[in-house]
């Protein structure tokens, strides 16, 4: 497969690989397209938003203290007192400074492929606001388990989110107890409801994070599984590890465990590692992140020789990411003009942004943007997370609402720009003579504008 020239090569790196082209980001790829990319994967993982700083151990610290002082202000008789009312409040509060801090990374930064590759992790390890618990946290989790890994071992980015509070609670296996564990026996014996074992995060890391629901395993697999990452959870107050993760050997279930054809001994904490290790260098799990990663990439029907390549970097690497990102970049699937992704609410709206050279002001604005859109901030609706192919984001409802918002950004934005140079900033080589020509022939700014962000050219990459 032959390559396109380098100023379509430099419009597909800022475009497909990025989160939409920032005045100047193309020239600066034209020189050499693929090194642009590869200059930004590095050891140390991605950037962080400039957020509070605040840990998901502090949230989740305030959060209780918040709790409890409100209850007890309702037990001394004070009406006013609504401690759910009140702590949804402040969730909501810290997740959308969050979100912000992240929306403003994605429209400013010069390292779009490196955070574009993030966010993909983000989704792929989903954990979710809709839960109240989790709301305050989704934050932190992605910033300490998973920005820091992306381009590391895939065995550690899995073990990072799902050992983080934010997972363990999200997918409740921090209320998770063997059924013959002593936590149990000790209940029983003292006729106090007992806890039972939840298969939710060991479902999910088979059916979503590793091999795929395809990969050939059985309903008792994911029992033994949940039965090995039992005493995964996280600490109360007065733990040690107070809100960080914290391993319950008395809530572990005892015994030797079978997952997949393999026999796991009982070693406590370490059973249930080995069995992600294990997970995480199947070749399932190849095939199955490497079909993932093409599809976000390149199409919603991934090429299968660019799925085989991904699969054998991944295998031949030990799962290392960065060498996965390289490999996306080198391949020449990767690189084909015809713009055959079409972008999610998110992307189009921090697209939005980086082809003006702005940033989001406030959650106040964004959020309602991106919920009327149909992606709710740090709110996918499942463990899933967001859709990932046309078919759900470009029905004709939604482009309608899409194109309200075209408007509604052209009539503060266009006014203080060239329409013409904007469309060859955001698009490069990608610039259709039709767009152009519709573009050039507006009527006046506003609507120049927002025909170049409804044209099919920036709503698909």
């Amino acid at each position: 497969m032959s390559l396109p020239s380098n100023d379509m090569m430099a419009a597909i790196a800022a475009t497909r690989f990025g989160l939409g082209a920032r005045p100047g980001e193309i020239e600066a790829a034209r020189s050499d397209p693929r090194g642009f990319l590869t200059a930004q994967i590095r050891p140390e993982g991605a950037d962080q938003p400039l957020g509070d700083g605040e840990t998901s151990a502090q949230r989740l610290a305030e959060l209780s203290d918040y709790q409890m002082q409100r209850r007890e202000a309702r037990q001394a008789g004070d009406p006013k007192a609504d401690p759910v009312k009140e702590a949804q409040k402040m969730l909501r509060d810290q997740a959308g400074a969050d979100f912000l801090a992240r929306a403003r990374l994605g429209a400013t930064t010069d390292a779009a492929f490196r955070e574009r590759w993030t966010l993909f992790w983000a989704n792929h390890f989903t954990v979710s606001a809709t839960k109240l618990t989790t709301a305050t946290v989704v934050g932190p989790f992605e910033q300490e388990a998973i920005r820091p890994h992306v381009f590391g071992r895939f065995e550690d980015l899995l073990v990072a989110s799902s050992t983080h509070p934010a997972m363990l609670l999200y997918l409740d296996q921090a209320q998770s107890v063997g059924p013959d564990s002593r936590a149990a026996l000790y209940q029983r014996r003292n006729a106090k409801k007992a806890g039972g074992l939840n298969e939710n995060l060991a479902r999910e890391i088979m059916e979503l994070h590793t091999v795929g629901v395809d990969a050939g395993y059985s309903q008792a697999d994911v029992t033994e599984f949940a039965r090995a990452m039992t005493g995964f959870s996280v600490g109360r107050p007065r733990d040690p590890n107070s809100h960080r993760f914290l391993f319950r050997d008395n809530a572990h279930q005892p015994g030797a465990r079978t997952v997949m054809g393999k026999g796991y001994p009982q070693d406590g904490q370490a059973q249930a590692l080995a069995v992600m290790r294990d997970l995480a260098a199947s070749r399932r799990t190849a095939h199955h992140v490497s079909t993932k990663l093409a599809a976000h990439f390149v199409s919603d029907t991934p090429p299968p020789a660019l799925v085989a390549r991904l699969e054998m970097t991944y295998l031949d690497s030990g799962g290392r990411l960065d060498e996965m990102a390289r490999a996306l970049v080198a391949a020449p699937e990767a690189w084909d003009p015809a713009p055959a992704k079409f972008k999610t609410p998110y992307e189009f709206a921090i697209s939005t942004w980086r082809a003006v050279g702005a940033e989001p002001s406030a959650i106040g604005k964004l959020g309602p943007v991106l919920t009327g859109l149909g992606q709710k901030p740090f709110a996918p609706p499942s463990p899933k997370g967001w859709a990932d192919d046309a078919q759900t984001w470009c029905a004709p409802d939604a482009l309608i609402k899409r194109l309200r918002f075209s408007e509604g950004f052209a009539a503060v934005a266009a006014d203080r720009l060239d329409p013409d140079a904007l469309a060859q900033s955001a698009l490069g080589a990608r610039l259709t003579p039709p767009v152009a020509k519709a573009v050039a022939r507006a009527e006046t700014r506003r609507e120049a504008m927002a025909l170049l962000l409804m044209s099919p050219e920036f709503q698909r990459r």
